[in-house]
């Protein structure tokens, strides 16, 4: 599933082993950020900016909080919070 994900919000990137590699969080093509596609880790090693899961991914590509990265991957997954807060 997480290679999906990347595929859809990082177009240039591809797979590699297990990470997707790609130019940046714009998702340009390219090799200095890298997502590992088993754990969620991800870093743009050019910019700097670094994460652990999907969610901080999401928040840094979109420019939301972790709450509201969270709320909308939910919303894509169809998972209903059941108006829960994250």
């Amino acid at each position: 599933m997480l290679e999906e994900l990347c595929a859809r919000w990082l177009p240039g990137g591809r797979r590699e082993g297990e990470e997707w590699k790609c130019g940046d969080l714009a998702g340009n093509p390219g090799r200095s950020c890298s997502v590992n596609l088993r754990t969620g880790k991800w870093a743009d090693f050019a910019e700097g900016p670094s994460g652990g899961d999907v969610i901080s991914l999401a928040a840094a590509i979109f420019n939301l909080s972790q709450g509201e990265a969270a709320r909308r991957i939910a919303d894509m997954l169809g998972i209903d919070l059941g108006g829960r807060h994250v």
